[in-house]
């Protein structure tokens, strides 16, 4: 069975911002903008996941093959995914906002729009 994968431009979930698509090849799989992202794919790109729960970034962490990855942990299931971060030069992840995560640490229970600092 073949998978179709798609990179295109959503409207966030949790900030409701236009995010567009990735220019360098890549998925897009998180608004650069808080940080949010929504579990829908199975293999990167192929929007097949049936949860669909918004995954709230949780962590910053470095891997020494692939950079700085944002940690997500999906609201509705509990999964947790790494995902890179964005290298996009038209709009790439908003720094305070990750800076912020690292900082700060997790979020609370409940608290989906705390890192929104910067909006």
């Amino acid at each position: 069975m073949s998978r179709t994968t798609e990179n295109t431009g959503f409207t966030c979930e949790n900030c409701g911002k236009a995010v567009a698509r990735l220019v360098n090849g890549s998925y897009r799989n998180h608004c650069p903008h808080c940080l949010h992202s929504l579990h829908v794919d199975i293999v990167p790109g192929d929007r097949a996941h049936d949860c669909r729960a918004l995954m709230r970034p949780v962590a910053v962490e470095h891997h020494s093959a692939k950079g700085y990855m944002i940690v997500h942990r999906c609201t509705g299931c509990g999964a947790r995914h790494r995902n890179r971060m964005a290298d996009d030069p038209h709009q790439g992840d908003d720094l305070d906002t990750v800076l912020a995560l690292m900082r700060l640490g997790p979020p609370e229970a409940g608290h989906t729009n705390r890192r929104q600092a910067h909006t």
